[in-house]
């Protein structure tokens, strides 16, 4: 498999063919999810041949906004289905970068560690000193796109989605779960004043 042919072409069609209006699900969200999955896997023990895997599965992961923001997991597996055979990927190889794929989907549902790593790099922000900055790109974008109306109602939403958040790999809750508990506090109390 050509892993940076293929990871070149992707970082290319992104690049060139995602809107502008996405203020969130951009080559930066992919490029941030990229280095972060690199980072746990390494942490996680993940053999070379898996991590390469699991790193294409990330190009991809959010490809699918190219064509629509609703369902775009479904097309981000088509995008990996169509593209990857030209680049050496077999059947087996896709398979498996597609599960991680359908994964992310919210709500996540991993069923192996591959899968978790690629959930919790996903959404590894969460648990950052970015997570402000971060979330004021992903409320833009939902703003936009009529999913929120106002900074409240995306407090309110950004609180029930950390509550039932919960990372599934042991160095993913190593490194950000203090920090997580800290951005819901802030959250909370922003909410109640």
């Amino acid at each position: 498999m050509d892993f940076e042919g293929a990871k070149h072409f992707i970082t290319q069609k992104l690049n060139t063919e995602l809107s502008a209006e996405l203020s969130y699900h951009n080559i930066r969200h992919i490029l941030d999810v990229y280095e972060m999955a690199d980072q746990l896997a390494g942490m996680e023990g993940i053999v070379e041949q898996d991590r390469k895997l699991l790193l294409m599965a990330v190009m991809f992961h959010d490809s699918g906004f190219l064509k629509s923001q609703k369902d775009h997991e479904n097309a981000s597996c088509e995008l990996a289905s169509q593209y990857l055979p030209g680049f050496g990927y077999d059947s087996e190889q896709i398979n498996r970068i597609l599960g991680m794929i359908m994964a992310t989907r919210l709500p996540q549902t991993p069923h192996n560690l591959l899968e978790q790593i690629i959930c919790d790099a996903d959404l590894d922000y969460l648990g950052r000193d970015d997570f402000w900055s971060i979330g004021d790109t992903l409320f833009a974008e939902l703003k936009q796109s009529g999913v929120v109306d106002n900074v409240a109602e995306w407090d309110r939403k950004q609180v029930a989605f950390l509550e039932n958040h919960s990372y599934f790999t042991k160095s993913a809750n190593t490194l950000r779960n203090a920090k997580k508990a800290a951005h819901l506090q802030e959250l909370k109390t922003r909410i109640s004043s």
